[in-house]
């Protein structure tokens, strides 16, 4: 078999992936999403676009680009979201275009969305998708984490931990189930769900060529 072809590898090329993390509220898909960012520099944040309105915390389109109910329905209108939702009286939506473009160039994106956002991913998205459902280890420790970061008022708390059930009985159309009983083994568990994903053979591209070099066909 000829040498002449030792960096045969480089030929390779993988196609990127959408990695989607979702949870009930308070379950810690968003801490372990910022965690997972800082670990992993090729992963990238998907930026949703939302009419809900901005936390003193947040960054316009660092975290979220804030737009106005008109304007998010003509992007509805328009076909311009990979998926959109109503999720506590407001609208959420992943914007088609920049996803897309860095699935082809080989780039991974994270997705912080619900069942109904990671449903409609499924139909749009079905081969570059790869979910993750993160459940809290008990309900007391659900509400405790509701209440702690101090974001809600104790109605919209009471609103949340009813919408929780409804959101964990989604578990089954999610690939991957991770119980958050600790922020570092989550992190891990992702992770390593990741590493995983990236090596599948359907993620490699030019892999065929490869072989065939390999095994001294051409």
């Amino acid at each position: 078999m000829s040498s002449g072809h030792a960096n045969g590898g480089e030929a390779i090329r993988r196609r990127g992936l959408m990695l989607v993390l979702s949870s009930p509220s308070g379950a810690g898909k968003t801490t372990i999403s910022r965690a997972l960012l800082r670990r992993e520099p090729a992963l990238t944040m998907s930026v949703s676009v939302t009419t809900r309105p901005k936390r003193p915390s947040e960054v316009a389109g660092k975290d979220y680009d804030f737009v106005d109910q008109q304007t998010f329905d003509a992007m509805v209108a328009k076909g311009r979201f990979l998926e959109h939702a109503r999720v506590f009286d407001h609208c959420y939506g992943t914007p088609k275009a920049p996803v897309m473009g860095a699935i082809r160039e080989g780039r991974d994106v994270l997705f912080d969305v619900d069942w109904q956002g990671t449903q409609q991913l499924s139909e749009s998205a079905p081969d570059d998708l790869v979910r993750v459902f993160v459940l809290p280890p008990s309900t007391a420790e659900l509400e405790s984490r509701l209440r702690n970061r101090a974001q809600d008022s104790d109605a919209v708390v009471e609103r949340r931990m009813t919408q929780a059930a409804d959101e964990m009985s989604h578990y089954l159309e999610y690939d991957y189930i991770i119980v958050n009983r600790g922020m570092d083994a989550s992190v891990d568990a992702v992770q390593a769900i990741l590493g995983a994903e990236r090596l599948k053979r359907t993620r490699q591209l030019g892999l065929h060529d490869f072989i065939v070099e390999l095994r001294g066909e051409r």
